[in-house]
């Protein structure tokens, strides 16, 4: 007889109780952070991110890239685990290269989130990858939120990462109808600079990303929030090594030889 199939096993459970009763610690998901917003003007959408890298409680890069190329109207910004979203950003970036040398046909902003929704489902969320996907196509702009467990939102502004409530409640206080390019990067910029100043995994500088229907603008460190207050002018001037002899000679006075001079030739004999 074999053994009923479907429904749920339990053995793992009853493992993890007996081991964590001994005194086993297990280890605990890894906190990341970051705050990544985007907005939807009159002419199309605008991205920010920060630029801190986290690796728990370490800052690992003051200065690096959260805003992913899609396709050239598409962009995405990506908080979660930093491996995941480079690898599921190109995965999805070559697979709509391949379709539009097949279709012939611009990208839509709906068929990336499509491919994203499906491959972060499928792993039930152990993909960290949390996006903001914005871009323009022949809808006009689109802005869309995709969780690691696949679920979607359709938004005028949308922002995550663990400073996501600070950015998100400046677009609450700010937002209007009908944003010109320099309003939409003015809000973007403001709710960026509030996940940082209130978060602590979010950090550095601000980038932004302007897409429209004429191209797209990488505003990147659009503004530096926390630069050095102080730089030290003189620095000090360490004493060489001292000289005890010193002896120049000069080369005119030198006589080369080339080859080996006959009476120290070795004896063969």
């Amino acid at each position: 007889m074999g053994s009923n199939s479907g429904g749920f096993n339990f053995d793992l459970v009853k493992r993890n109780a007996m081991l964590e009763s001994k005194g086993v610690k297990f280890p605990k998901a890894w906190k990341t952070g970051t705050t990544i917003a985007g907005i939807i003007f009159k002419d199309g959408v605008v991205l920010g991110a920060d630029t801190r890298s986290t690796s728990g409680s370490t800052v690992a890069d003051k200065n690096c890239k959260k805003i992913h190329y899609i396709t050239p109207n598409i962009y995405c910004c990506g908080a979660g685990t930093a491996a995941d979203l480079e690898h599921v950003t190109d995965m999805i970036s070559g697979q709509m290269e391949l379709h539009r040398y097949s279709t012939g046909r611009e990208s839509r902003v709906v068929t990336v989130m499509t491919l994203f929704k499906q491959h972060l489902f499928k792993y039930q969320g152990h993909i960290g990858a949390a996006l903001v996907l914005g871009g323009v196509d022949l809808n006009g702009p689109h802005l869309f939120t995709i969780y690691p467990h696949g679920s979607t939102d359709c938004l005028p502004f949308a922002t995550m990462g663990s400073g996501s409530l600070n950015a998100m409640a400046m677009f609450e206080a700010y937002y209007k109808e009908d944003l010109n390019r320099q309003e939409a990067i003015d809000l973007v910029a403001r709710a960026i600079r509030s996940g940082v100043m209130n978060d602590l995994g979010s950090g550095s500088n601000v980038d932004i990303m302007v897409i429209t229907k004429e191209g797209t603008e990488n505003l990147r460190n659009y503004e530096y929030l926390q630069a050095r207050p102080y730089v030290r002018q003189f620095p000090p001037r360490f004493s060489p090594t001292p000289i005890l002899k010193e002896k120049v000679m000069s080369l005119q006075n030198i006589v080369v030889t080339e080859g080996v001079p006959d009476n120290d030739a070795m004896d063969l004999s």
